[in-house]
């Protein structure tokens, strides 16, 4: 299965403003917040007037999770006699999203209402009450709200969450309508595109899979198109446990196809591509996952040749050739232990907060920027 990096065609540009389609998140300062409060803090004792440093105090308070601590900041402002209406619209907006960050989300949706009524800016309102009901669950109103405020990155990822919640119902149909105005809204939302993967993978249509994949490739991000890979890989685990652990009964993965059919779809669709580390990668994974040893090598040895400092490459072929190696028995335990050690490093960072994970993610838990997900290819990342 041979594959000439240095003679491919290359793939169509890609272009997008992410940032236009996802909004500002709510970003946690990263470097010396205790010490800004601590400076703060002197400031606001000698200047007890000083309604700014108020209202960013308490925000630094919230970033560092000291939600009650804000919220005394806030109320405090609130009940002061002869505050400027402004600044009071702005106490009760900083402490709606006070209350949101606690899980209080009926104290502040009233927050944000009282907000409203004293003439904060209406669209942040709305995209605070477009959070809320995202986090109470209600995803199909989310999405609208999120369309609404012209934001198709969240408005595309919380259809993904409502096709979800409808092909769990058993409404497939309405699962995959929500999934085609994902993409409508939102191009490149690579979990739209993934969920219909996993989606066809499930229905045993390997075919489709390669179909909905190539499609994907040509409209998802290059920095982001691992993520395609990774997620296929995650549903390929998750029917070999169901498969083991259902004693015979019947589950949402016993449709499947086979990993063979997956992986002889998906490796040629990868090679089409233009010759990129963690293609060639994921390519070398799911020929190893069909113990298609002799294809995988290259593939590995291939994408070292693009990014020698690659350690993920490195650690699997260094596991393959494990077996060609005279090795005494305390060796090849204290080898094993190490290589499954470094198995679980923590392989995903955000770009915006260098968040570790270990499983892929869309909105980022610490900073909540959207699509920020990147491959740690280098062990110091």
């Amino acid at each position: 299965m041979g594959w000439n990096i240095f003679n491919r065609k290359k793939t169509p540009s890609f272009t997008s403003d992410a940032t236009r389609a996802a909004g500002n998140g709510e970003s946690l300062p990263v470097q010396d917040t205790r010490a800004a409060i601590e400076e703060l803090s002197k400031v606001v004792q000698n200047d007890p007037e000083a309604v700014e440093i108020y209202l960013a105090l308490g925000s630094l308070y919230r970033s560092q999770g000291e939600i009650e601590r804000a919220i005394q900041i806030r109320n405090s402002l609130i009940v002061r006699p002869g505050l400027d209406r402004e600044f009071k619209a702005r106490a009760w907006f900083e402490l709606g999203r006070d209350f949101r960050r606690a899980g209080f989300l009926d104290r502040a949706e009233k927050a944000f209402h009282q907000a409203r009524s004293l003439g904060q800016d209406p669209i942040s309102i709305h995209r605070e009450m477009a959070r809320l009901t995202a986090e109470r669950g209600d995803y199909e109103k989310a999405a609208e709200s999120y369309g609404q405020l012209d934001l198709p990155l969240p408005q595309a990822h919380f259809l993904v969450r409502l096709a979800k919640d409808r092909f769990a119902e058993g409404n497939a149909s309405q699962g995959h309508r929500a999934l085609r105005h994902a993409i409508r809204a939102y191009p490149g939302a690579v979990e739209a595109w993934l969920e219909q993967m996993v989606q066809a993978y499930k229905s045993g249509n390997a075919a489709k899979v390669g179909d909905i994949l190539a499609q994907a490739l040509a409209y998802v991000a290059p920095e982001l198109r691992f993520v395609l890979f990774e997620g296929l890989l995650q549903a390929l685990d998750q029917a070999e446990r169901a498969r083991v652990n259902s004693f015979g009964e019947e589950t949402e993965w016993s449709g499947t196809c086979p990993d063979e059919k997956v992986v002889r779809v998906v490796v040629p669709i990868i090679e089409t591509q233009e010759p990129d580390v963690l293609l060639l990668h994921y390519g070398a994974l799911l020929l190893l996952r069909i113990e298609d040893t002799e294809n995988a090598r290259p593939w590995l040895e291939k994408a070292l040749m693009l990014n020698a400092d690659f350690w993920q490459a490195r650690l699997e072929l260094f596991d393959l050739s494990r077996t060609e190696q005279t090795l005494t028995p305390f060796f090849k335990e204290q080898l094993s232990f190490f290589i499954d050690r470094a198995r679980q490093v923590r392989r995903f960072f955000c770009r915006h907060c260098g968040l570790k994970r270990d499983q892929i993610f869309f909105n980022c838990p610490r900073c909540h920027s959207w699509h920020s997900i990147a491959f740690r290819t280098e062990i110091n990342e």
